[in-house]
């Protein structure tokens, strides 16, 4: 992996292409991300970029002429993580993640990674959160099908059998079943990038990727080569 950046989701439209085709796209604010740490092999057993993305203050803890604790900024970058920041010469991050890219070597800390490391036409795998859906039944969780929505039927969106009472007396594991539906991570393969907007950060990605509106989404360049 030579490519990689951080981004966040901004919603979905639809472009014409070349040939005057229409094209459902994904827009992500892409960037620009800072490196913030550079991993050696000598000092921590493997090379990778640590990258930081979205600026955010630093939490700031005073106290008044009675001792009581005057905090701002409740939910920022506290002292441990500003420290990190400014030791690499940037300013405080809500995002950090890191990258195993091949040519780690070449980048130096304070660097900043745009959306133009991506050209029109690349193939990516788009990394992200997927949306929660809280307590669901077997019908929409997995896609079961109901029963028969007669009067007298007392059986319409159950999960069905869940097993014999004698033998094997238990459930067994896998067994479909309503539950926490949702939230979890997800990775779609071998998008294709369909334009680039350099100078506003902007990568419309062809189709659907994971992940509610204003979700951190996770840009790398594929694994898999395009069908």
């Amino acid at each position: 992996m030579k490519k990689a950046i951080l981004a966040t989701k901004v919603g979905m439209t639809q472009i014409f292409n070349a040939d005057g085709v229409l094209v459902p796209v994904t827009v992500l604010q892409a960037g620009p991300c800072v490196v913030t740490q550079i991993k050696t092999v000598e000092n921590d057993g493997y090379s990778a970029v640590q990258v930081g993305f979205v600026d955010k203050k630093e939490k700031v803890v005073n106290k008044d002429a009675n001792g009581k604790k005057e905090i701002r900024n409740r939910h920022g970058v506290n002292k441990a993580e500003m420290g990190h920041f400014k030791k690499a010469g940037v300013s405080g991050k809500r995002f950090v993640r890191e990258f195993k890219l091949e040519n780690a070597a070449d980048y130096n800390l304070a660097d900043e990674i745009k959306a133009d490391i991506f050209a029109e036409g690349d193939h990516v795998d788009a990394t992200a959160i997927s949306k929660g859906k809280g307590f669901q039944g077997a019908i929409k969780r997995l896609g079961q099908h109901r029963g028969p929505m007669a009067h007298g039927s007392k059986f319409h969106r159950h999960q069905g059998s869940n097993g014999s009472c004698s033998t094997p007396s238990r459930v067994f594991k896998g067994k479909g079943m309503p539950g926490h539906m949702g939230s979890v991570k997800i990775t779609t393969q071998n998008l294709e990038v369909v334009r680039v907007d350099a100078e506003n950060n902007l990568l419309l990605i062809k189709g659907a990727v994971p992940g509610p509106k204003k979700a951190l989404v996770t840009i790398k360049e594929s694994v898999k080569a395009a069908k």
